[in-house]
């Protein structure tokens, strides 16, 4: 009986950490470049976009294709950063518990 409400407090302590990690993340921001920077794109920990830095030398009307492909690229490399992060805070997080490989969290 001391076993199962040790886990149940566990849990508890767990699900906590959980809750206040994933504040964390939603509080995370990180910031993509692209054409050596002169695109720029900052994301949340959401993934929601905040700010859009465009290099006013991109703004030619003969180069819009350039330019989307550009601010596309910064948002996927935000994105990249954001993700790696919230990887690195669940697995300091998950430290030491016996989680199947592959296994994604937070749920």
């Amino acid at each position: 009986m001391k076993d199962l409400l040790g886990l149940m407090g566990k849990a508890k302590e767990m699900q906590a950490k959980f809750q206040a990690m994933q504040e964390e993340i939603a509080a995370l921001e990180a910031t993509g470049q692209s054409g050596g920077g002169l695109v720029k794109v900052t994301l949340t920990g959401k993934f929601e976009m905040t700010k859009l830095e465009i290099d006013p030398s991109l703004l030619k009307s003969d180069e819009a294709e350039i330019l989307e492909d550009l601010v596309l690229a910064a948002h996927n490399d935000a994105k990249g950063k954001v993700e790696a992060a919230m990887q690195e805070k669940t697995k300091e997080l998950t430290a030491g518990l016996p989680i199947p490989p592959g296994m994604k969290l937070p749920f």
